[in-house]
This record gives structure tokens, C-alpha cells and sequence, in this order.
């Protein structure tokens, strides 16, 4: 599948809603974190394939601020599994020259998991590979939410006027303001939404939707994702002749 790929046109920023892991488990008779424990060969395998196809960024819905009201157990054994995932795959990124980055309510994570967040984005901060952004206790709302109290505040301190806000000073108080918005969103387990996921990042975001559930989606459905997104004209509101011209 990868020979179909126009490597011209690889989407530099890719978003994905890693979705399906507690009816993975489920399917296999299993309790749900049965299913986030098998998740990670599906995160590895993405960002090899990404980084190999040339794309830039990888944006993963990691944890967002609507999962902390699951049921505790489940939350507790997320934030363990993620905590022992910085710690076991810092020598692959390394070795893979892979960065890893986090948005989000990062304040709001247990102590220990936010020191080995700290620790593996400080080791990978001068890798030049394929980034990795983890959306972590996360959502649209909050950050638009932040953003507004961050702009007013600078008003109120007369560090800003009223005629100087406008969308790219909004952009430039979110979180991804060092990055380019995601060209593609990828959501798997059939689900049709965007569940509070980059809402301003997203206005043109081309999305697509597989019935694939996370722990199963490997490299081909990565390029089976991409080449459905080369099919697409992207218009940004002009006509298509417009584009071609």
C-alpha cells in the first residue's frame, strides 16, 4: 500500500482519537484495561509508520479532561500504564529519534506521572524525528477556555487591546501555538465524532473513520488513512477551480 502513497503530498500533522480499547478487551472477554494494555503496540507501530511515511507530528488523544469521570479503578490503572510506558519506551524513542510532547490540564495528573512526563520530554526535547504530542487530561473547551481568560487577563493588565485580538492571537494562546493544525484526523472504532478534540485546530482538518478498533490498527491502516486523505480536494471555502488554478 505504501508504493500508492504520493510522498508529495504527506499530511504534515496527523490527529487521532485512539478509540476502541475497552471493547477490545471486551470482545475478548476481558476487563477494559485488558484493552489499554494492548494499546501500545498500536501507538508503536503508528509512529514508526508515520515517521518512515515523513509525517511531522502525531497528535494523540491520550487522556482527555471528560475520561477522569470513569470509574477509578479504570483511571487508576490508565494513569499506571502510562506512567510505566514513558519509563519502558524512553530508550526506543531515543534510539528512533522520536520527541515526545504534551498538551493539556498537565497539573491536574498524579505527581509521579507528570516527573516522568517531565523526564521523557526533556530527554527527546533535541530529537529531530517524528513528534509525538500526547493529549493528556485534555479537551477542546477547556483549552478555548483557557485561552479566553489568558487573553482577557492581558487586557485587563493593558498588555493587549481589544483591536490586537483576533484569531491569531487566539491560536498563539492554545496549546499546539508552536505547531501547524492537523491536516487529518484519524478515529477508530466506528465511532463519528470528534469528542472535544482540537475544536479550533480542526476548522479545516479532513477526517477520517474506521471501524478498526485501537489495539488492532497497524502501519497499512495508518496508510490506508493517508491515501483516502490524497483523494480529497481541499478547498479552504474556494471552488475547486479556484485550486487548480
Amino acid at each position: 500500500m505504501k508504493e500508492s502513497i504520493d510522498s508529495t503530498k504527506i499530511p504534515r500533522h496527523i490527529a487521532i482519537i485512539m478509540d476502541g480499547n475497552g471493547r477490545w478487551a471486551q470482545k475478548k472477554g476481558a476487563m477494559r484495561v485488558f484493552g489499554h494494555k494492548h494499546a501500545l503496540a498500536a501507538v508503536r507501530d503508528t509512529i514508526e509508520a508515520a515517521d518512515d511515511l515523513g509525517v511531522k507530528i502525531v497528535t494523540l488523544y491520550a487522556f482527555s479532561t471528560e475520561n477522569w469521570s470513569r470509574p477509578a479503578d479504570e483511571v487508576s490503572a490508565l494513569m499506571e500504564i502510562m506512567i510505566n510506558s514513558f519509563i519502558s519506551e524512553l530508550p526506543r524513542m531515543v534510539k528512533n529519534n522520536v520527541r515526545l510532547t504534551a498538551i493539556g490540564d498537565i497539573k491536574s495528573l498524579p505527581e509521579s506521572m507528570q516527573r516522568n512526563l517531565r523526564n521523557t520530554v526533556e530527554t527527546t526535547k533535541n530529537n529531530t524525528g517524528v513528534r509525538v504530542n500526547l493529549a493528556l487530561s485534555y479537551s477542546g473547551r477547556w483549552e478555548l477556555e483557557q485561552a479566553v481568560k489568558n487573553i482577557a487577563k492581558k487586557v485587563v493588565d493593558g498588555q493587549m487591546t481589544l483591536e490586537e485580538i483576533n484569531q491569531e492571537a487566539i491560536a498563539s494562546h492554545l496549546n499546539t501555538d508552536d505547531m501547524p493544525d492537523p491536516e487529518l484526523l484519524i478515529r477508530t472504532s466506528g465511532e463519528l465524532r470528534i469528542s472535544n478534540f482540537l475544536l479550533w485546530q480542526m476548522a479545516y482538518t479532513e477526517l477520517y473513520f474506521t471501524d478498526v478498533l485501537w489495539p488492532d490498527f497497524r502501519k497499512e491502516h495508518l496508510e490506508a488513512a493517508i491515501l483516502d486523505y490524497q483523494k480529497r480536494e481541499r478547498r479552504f471555502g474556494k471552488t475547486g477551480t479556484q485550486i487548480k488554478s
